[in-house]
């Protein structure tokens, strides 16, 4: 399968927003139209579907940069029109500690204003995230340049500033409200292999970002995250880590006219052949051992012995997975308040797998097997025979090169590759991501390294793959 990764830049650059999937829908119902369903997708496998890309360097507590700081308290309530530089304080007070979990309680009586300087010890481009719930209300300026500002009741938009390192330069934080203290946080920007270096400053990913410099997100579609990852918002940048579900969910949302859930439901470190073991599995035999089937306990025991239960079974993962899954769709009006009505289609799922029963020979030889009868399993279970399935391989393992577990690994996954002509009855809705070429370095255990450009690509590659099954 041949994957068009920098096409999909120039074709799906495009952003849909929920004021016209509203629109749509409004029209559908004044026209007695009939209305598309939601588009399921579900997500699954280990740690890295959990998603494990960087966003940016990773935020820390602002503190030991900031020197000499001091807070001033100036009569009456906040007034965008009076420039507190030029009026005398009611009262100012340095402030011993600042930043860190326990900073210098600020005086009340009036608007908070503190200043001081700061010094980094690294040369690079830092993003400034100045207070804590209600003290986020506030401007920030860096030597002379706005780098947060938050309105009460607005999002907060932010700018990047390059520091360099041992040069002091002044900063300033105006406080809009009654809420006020040294609490704070400054992200360096431009590590290399992390979506805001990628995004912001190598240009690509455009469509993640909005001409103001800050992240986007699109309501057409929905991501919800269960067991980890956990969250029900729209498709956008949450916290500091992303999955394959971000370029995915681009992709598939660029591709339907109608919404689109992305329903993610994995866990870590967890193999196929004995945690998401699926329902039906029978035992095996491997050497001088027995292998658990589904819901036998422990993973293995000697042939000719009786197992002793331990606190975990085969296929608990699966179980625990898939049955968050079952209950987020059985509430789906209650869950998705703003599709209410619409129902909802699966149209397939993703396995994004394989590290674990790498480091196990009778996992790894029984791997293909096992793989088989997820898929078949999962359209069973979730009633949807048509749904097509999407994999991808590790990263690390290459076609030619790999050897022991590993190849076992990776042949497994070609196998089941609708083309492959192995399993002909997955041809046409069964599709392997070869994800070696599109790999930046590292491997699964280590989760590529965090590099957030092989979590964009894996994704988008395994978008477009679905793309050409759904045709098919």
């Amino acid at each position: 399968m041949r994957l068009h990764i920098t096409s999909f830049i120039s074709r799906y650059a495009r952003s849909c927003s929920m004021v016209a999937v509203t629109l749509s829908i409004c029209l559908a119902s004044l026209t007695g139209e009939a209305k598309e369903p939601v588009r399921v997708f579900i997500l699954s496998g280990q740690s890295n579907m959990v998603g494990a890309g960087k966003v940016d360097g990773g935020s820390t507590r602002w503190g030991a940069e900031f020197l000499n700081p001091t807070v001033s308290v100036y009569a009456g309530d906040y007034d965008p029109d009076k420039d507190y530089d030029s009026i005398e304080p009611l009262k100012t007070l340095k402030l011993d500690q600042f930043g860190g979990v326990h900073p210098t309680p600020y005086p009340s009586g009036g608007v908070r204003v503190t200043r001081g300087w700061i010094e980094v010890k690294e040369t690079g481009l830092y993003e400034f995230r100045p207070g804590y719930g209600g003290s986020m209300d506030n401007v920030m300026y860096v030597d002379g340049i706005e780098v947060h500002r938050k309105a009460i009741g607005q999002e907060p938009v932010r700018c990047e500033i390059k520091l360099t390192a041992g040069k002091r330069v002044p900063f300033k934080i105006t406080y809009f409200s009654k809420y006020a203290d040294g609490l704070g946080w400054i992200v360096r920007m431009d590590v290399p292999g992390t979506l805001a270096t990628l995004v912001k400053h190598q240009g690509m990913y455009p469509f993640l970002m909005n001409e103001s410099g800050q992240w986007t997100s699109r309501e057409d579609v929905w991501y919800r995250g269960v067991v980890t990852a956990t969250g029900n918002r729209p498709l956008g940048i949450s916290g500091g880590r992303i999955g394959p579900e971000l370029g995915f969910g681009h992709v598939i949302g660029n591709h339907f006219e109608s919404p689109v859930l992305i329903l993610k439901t994995s866990q870590g470190n967890r193999s196929l052949s004995w945690d998401f073991l699926p329902p039906g599995s029978e035992r095996f035999e491997f050497g001088d051992e027995i292998y658990a089937g589904y819901k036998d306990s422990p993973l293995s025991w000697k042939k000719g012995s009786e197992p002793e239960p331990i606190n975990w079974y085969a296929g608990k993962q699966y179980d625990d997975c898939f049955q968050a899954a079952h209950e987020v769709l059985k509430e789906f009006d209650q869950q998705f308040p703003h599709w209410k009505g619409l129902g909802y289609k699966i149209e397939g799922f993703v396995w994004w797998q394989g590290d674990k029963d790498r480091y196990n020979e009778a996992h790894a030889a029984r791997y293909e097997k096992n793989l088989v009868h997820l898929i078949k399993t999962l359209r069973d279970e979730f009633e949807a025979p048509g749904a097509r399935f999407v994999l991808a391989t590790l990263g690390q393992t290459q076609k030619g090169s790999a050897e022991g577990n590993e190849k076992r690994i990776l042949d497994a996954q070609l196998a089941v590759d609708g083309t492959s002509g192995k399993h002909p009855e997955f041809k046409g809705n069964v599709a392997t991501v070869y994800t070696h070429p599109i790999s930046q370095g590292g491997a699964s255990n280590s989760h590529y390294n965090g590099n957030a450009q092989t979590y964009m690509d894996v994704g988008i590659a395994m978008g477009q793959a679905m793309i050409e099954l759904l045709a098919q």
